[in-house]
């Protein structure tokens, strides 16, 4: 994440600059061949900035262990014969899955 937030900032200057460049090349005598390339600059700078925050925004998904469920399922079975209510078991674990979620 600091490796994105340094890329926002300097996109944004980048685009400050822009700006700027582009005041200062119209003031100065409206070189076009300036103003081109500071527009070209500014818009490459939007690109890698929305590149970096489409990357970055796309989270990965955890990888799904089938053993470690196949127990988890085999231990509330085990609960529930030994006379545990069901539904007050699966919604602890339901709870206990949703912290776990919000934690990592």
């Amino acid at each position: 994440m600091v490796a994105l937030r340094r890329i926002r900032v300097l996109c944004g200057v980048v685009f400050v600059s822009g700006i700027a460049g582009l005041i200062i090349s119209s003031i100065a005598g409206n070189n076009v061949g300036v103003v081109t390339t500071i527009g070209l600059i500014t818009s490459l700078a939007a690109i890698v900035l929305l590149t970096a925050s489409t990357i970055a925004a796309n989270k990965r998904i955890d990888a799904f262990d089938d053993a470690a469920a196949e127990q988890l399922e085999r231990n509330v079975d085990a609960l529930i014969a030994s006379g545990t209510n069901e539904s007050s078991l699966r919604a602890i674990v339901r709870d206990a899955i949703n912290l776990g979620r919000s934690t990592s």
